[in-house]
Formats: structure tokens, sequence, C-alpha cells
């Protein structure tokens, strides 16, 4: 009987000191365990200023003509007027969307208000961009207006207030740098993630990687439904001549 006591003591004593030896004892890595060289980082050359386009970006509108374009109402060549490097909002003659497709992307976007201020909160320089032709991100004219806080300027329209006013004054250039998750369906058509988006305006962040709770709605709750990986970017006419300059994407 001594013996299976001395036996169990000493086996006591060891279990115990295991977590003494164990703390002990320290396993080093030599730094180059943590460090990989594989795959090599594509390289992208930067524009010269940070709204100027990246060597990798698809430029949408130069300045020059909308060639990359087309009415979303017609198919047909768009009816919006270029001048002075901008594009202006034809009221009346419809929506305008891009001829290629879209999903994950990085979007760079200026925008101006008309000087000639007209109409107060939603009838203000409104004019929206329509992210995969269903999600609206708000341009509109909310430097000294007021209307509903989920449809002013740099919102996720009828979803997300911006977190801050960032606006410049009618007939000054805002920008919009939109970074954008598109949404992922299953076979069946069921959401598997939602889309995200984050707005910086002006430099200024607003939309912190917010979740798109559907496509936009004027009335009622926005429900997903499935749709193809990529779809082209729209321009809104909502009858008020609001122009727009140096469009680029980078697909991610």
């Amino acid at each position: 009987m001594k013996t299976i006591l001395k036996s169990f003591s000493v086996l006591v004593l060891a279990l115990g000191a295991s977590p003494l030896l164990a703390q002990q004892t320290e396993f080093k890595l030599p730094p180059q365990a943590t460090e990989f060289y594989e795959p090599v980082v594509r390289k992208v050359t930067p524009g010269k200023e940070n709204s100027m386009a990246p060597s990798d970006a698809i430029i949408l509108f130069d300045g020059t003509s909308l060639s990359n374009f087309v009415s979303s109402r017609t198919g047909q060549n768009p009816e919006w007027t270029v001048q002075n490097g901008a594009m202006t909002v034809a009221p009346g003659k419809g929506d305008i969307q891009t001829k290629m497709g879209f999903g994950d992307m990085q979007l760079h976007i200026e925008w101006t208000a008309p000087i000639v201020i007209k109409g107060e909160g939603q009838g203000r320089g409104n004019s929206g961009i329509f992210l995969m032709s269903h999600y609206e991100v708000q341009v509109l004219d909310s430097y000294e207006s007021k209307t509903y806080v989920n449809g002013q300027a740099a919102s996720i329209y009828k979803q997300h207030p911006p977190l801050v006013n960032a606006m410049k004054a009618p007939g000054e250039w805002n920008t919009y740098d939109i970074y954008f998750t598109a949404p992922r369906f299953n076979a069946d058509g069921m959401l598997v993630s939602p889309a995200r988006v984050t707005v910086v305006h002006n430099g200024i962040l607003v939309q912190n990687n917010v979740e798109i709770k559907g496509p936009t709605e004027y009335i009622g709750i926005p429900n997903y439904k499935a749709h193809p990986n990529e779809l082209p970017i729209k321009l809104q006419d909502h009858g008020d001549l609001v122009s727009f300059r140096n469009i680029w994407v980078r697909k991610l």
C-alpha cells in the first residue's frame, strides 16, 4: 500500500510541475519562419495625383466622349452633353450606364451640382450612382439644404446616412472614392453574403464598410434577388443638370 501511495505522489508532483516546465521552455522561431516572398505583389503605377487613374484602371470617362456608355432606356448612344471635360445630365433623356459590367470594384468619380440653385431637398441637384445598376450612392446638393438624412449626398439611398456632411458649395467639384464588394448568391439564388461599401467623400470617410440591405428602393423594404456577378454602373437622370468628370474604375 505504501508503495502505491508513493507512486501516486510522484505522479501528482510530476503533473503539477508540467505547466511550470512548459512556461520555462520557450520555443523560438527564426524571423524567416513568418516571412514569405510569393506570390510577388503585382506592380501598379499610381496616378500623378491621387485623383488620377492608376495604371490598371479602366477609364470610363476622360472628358472627351461617352463612348463607354449607353442609354439605359434605349441601349443606344446617350444624349447627355459633353463640354469642358465634363458630362452633364440631359433632363428627360434618361439614365446612362456603362457598356461593361462590374462587381467588386474601386470607383473614382467627380461631380458637381448646378450653380443655379433651384428647389430644396430632393429637388435640388439630384442624381445618383447605381453600383451594379442596383445599389445607389446618392448625389445631391446637400451643401445647405434640408432633406431626410438617408437621402442626402453620400448616403446609401434610403439605407445609411453619411457619417458627416462633406459637401462643397454648388459649382465646386465633389469627389467620391467608392470601394464596393458585390453580393454573393448560391446556385439556388439564395443570398450568401450581402454587398458592402465604403465611401470617401472629398477625402473624408463617410460610409465605413456598411452592409447594403438590398437593391435601392424609393418605397418599401429592400430585398435581394439573385443577379449576375457583374453589371453596369448606372448614372441617374433625376431632372437636374448635375455634371460628372474623371470617372475610372479598378476591378478587385
